[in-house]
């Protein structure tokens, strides 16, 4: 594989190449600016091609004026986020709660570019942003021919490979601003050198139009509006046929095999998910310990494990399990505040006892807590997970005080420990299994839907692939996330191009979304912030005289709400490193 700093190293390359064409002239011969390491290559061709699709002119103006009542319901959405958010740290900081700097805040994760932001695959990030910007440019260009608004010229955005599309209408005709004429130009027209040689400079000279207020709405609002729907349809194929044609094989997963082990001889491997032992179906790992209660030392089981969508049978010895091998619950996480962070319980632990009581199992544990009461003192031991398999290992007990349970309704005790996904059980087979919770992690995908009545529902579309469920992130089917799923009805045939798909469908999905609301804010230059202008000055319009007296007062405002927007975001990612330090 290439290394970093050698693809490091290419693109500076690249980029010194294209600048001492830039500087030579050679560029602009063949119609390309650059942008830093970006080409932007224009082209008049496929004007005829947009006259066609604009040619529906009452369609596409119905489309674009619900895009005007969208986007301004994604502006009042967006800030209101924004606001909230900015007044929630400034609680925390009040509070000296303010958590301190993370991979949210890193720079590389605030622009949404493949492989460079952490939460945006390579691959799938790519050929989501480049279907997000393609729709949103040409839907500006279509809507720029119905409104009779030339399109000077389209193209695309190259930074060595195809990063987006453009199109590139007259701001004088769009804006109604009038551009100084470069030298050796009449007065008369806007026409740069390099549309001169594209247009030819016998052009005969037109009278400039200028776009109506609503005209550059619908214009403006196209391009969101656009996201809007391809993000729409992705969204219900991804949530609807796709996660239909996906389901969970088992939650059980192999976290470590024993080298030299029974498990190890007969070619089990960390990350295989566990289907079956013999006849009998496993879902969850106590299913594993249940079964194996049963078979005697010396008896050959045959364990069906999947890795990478193959499934395989491998028979595997059972060994004599001793009371040497350590069975306990694996703690993921600490609730804050609780009891066990207060006595000091740590995630990685294994409890392998609660007073007098084995914990084997979940439900061991389960049971016990269930027969608690609130104030009841434990006695909790432990043992480091990573050591589980050593000989000799010390454990540690802690004394811990059980608080009253959150859920309000039940009596028993609290202790505050996070288990069971990536729990781990030690079986007499050599090796260390967990469980993640595939079938309820592939439910809560599938109920988002059903909450997008609500605003919380929302709030989950636009933060899936950064936080996910808990925390976590939702990249798609990839990795060992797909270790615990198979392709089932009209997907089986396709094999592991099914996850291609989901994957697909949620970046192009989720990009086009976020890329869509981003632009509703009222912050110029983004497509709402000339919206927000232009209603704002006609709104004070009623209220002062003077046009120009209105025009200099909503300017005026819509520069502060982009100074607002701008500062908000600067404090969001700034904020965690003033309090706690660079």
């Amino acid at each position: 594989m290439v290394s970093t700093t050698t693809l490091f190293a290419l693109f500076l390359v690249y980029w010194a190449i294209i600048s001492i064409l830039d500087k030579k002239g050679i560029l602009e011969r063949y119609n390309i600016s650059t942008y830093g390491p970006v080409l932007m290559i224009r082209t008049v061709r496929g004007q005829a091609l947009l006259d066609i699709l604009a040619r529906p002119k009452r369609s596409w103006r119905t489309f674009a004026n619900i895009g005007i009542v969208l986007m301004f319901v994604g502006m009042f959405a967006m800030f209101f986020i924004i606001i909230l958010s900015d007044i929630a740290m400034l609680a925390s900081i009040g509070e000296n709660t303010l958590p301190e700097p993370g991979k949210f805040n890193e720079a590389r994760n605030i622009f949404l570019i493949p492989g460079v932001n952490e939460f945006i695959p390579l691959t799938w990030g790519v050929i989501a942003l480049l279907v997000t910007l393609v729709v949103h440019e040409f839907s500006h260009a279509i809507l720029c021919r119905v409104e009779g608004i030339r399109v000077k010229s389209m193209g695309i955005l190259l930074a060595i490979v195809p990063i987006g599309g453009f199109a590139e209408p007259d701001e004088e005709e769009l804006f109604g601003v009038k551009k100084e004429p470069a030298e050796g130009l009449g007065a008369d027209t806007t026409d740069g050198p390099i549309e001169r040689r594209i247009l030819g400079t016998e052009k005969e000279v037109v009278p400039k139009k200028i776009a109506s207020r609503e005209q550059r709405a619908r214009i403006l609002a196209a391009g969101v509006m656009s996201n809007f729907v391809v993000a729409a349809i992705a969204f219900f194929l991804f949530f609807g046929p796709v996660l239909g044609a996906i389901a969970p094989m088992s939650d059980t997963m192999i976290i470590n095999v024993t080298s030299g082990s029974s498990a190890d001889i007969a070619g089990l491997e960390d990350g295989m998910v566990i289907t079956q032992i013999d006849d009998t179906s496993i879902q969850k790992a106590n299913d594993i310990i249940l079964y194996m209660n049963n078979i005697e030392a010396g008896t050959v089981v045959q364990v069906h494990a999947s890795k990478d969508q193959n499934l395989l049978v491998y028979d595997v010895e059972v060994v004599n399990d001793t009371d040497d091998g350590i069975k306990g619950i694996y703690v993921n996480n600490i609730v804050a505040d609780s009891p066990a962070e207060t006595m000091g319980l740590e995630s990685g632990m294994l409890i392998t006892k609660i007073d007098d009581t084995p914990i084997g199992s979940s439900e061991d544990f389960v049971t016990f807590m269930n027969s608690t009461k609130f104030g009841q003192v434990i006695s909790v031991e432990t043992v480091r997970a990573d050591m589980a398999t050593e000989e000799n290992i010390s454990s540690e007990i802690f004394e811990v005080e059980l608080a009253s349970h959150p859920d309000g309704g039940s009596e028993k005790g609290f202790l505050g420990i996070y288990y069971g996904s990536n729990g781990i059980e030690i079986v007499p087979l050599g090796m260390s299994i967990g469980e993640f919770p595939a079938n309820d992690y592939l439910a809560a995908l599938k109920a988002i839907p059903s909450m997008l009545g609500g605003f919380t529902g929302w709030i989950i579309i636009l933060g899936l692939p950064i936080f996910g469920f808990a925390g976590e992130g939702f990249p798609g089917f990839s990795g060992q996330l797909a270790q615990f799923y198979s392709p089932i009805g009209w997907g089986e045939p396709l094999g592991i191009g099914v996850f291609w798909i989901a994957n697909t469908l949620l970046w192009v999905g989720w990009l086009n979304f976020y890329v869509g609301l981003f632009n509703c804010l009222p912050a110029v230059p983004l497509d709402g912030g000339h919206v927000f202008r232009d209603y704002l000055h006609a709104l004070i319009s009623r209220f002062i005289s003077d046009e120009t007296k209105a025009k200099e007062v909503s300017s005026a405002i819509a520069a502060s709400f982009t100074m607002l927007i701008l500062a908000s975001f600067l404090f969001m990612i700034f904020g965690p490193y003033i309090v706690h330090g660079f």
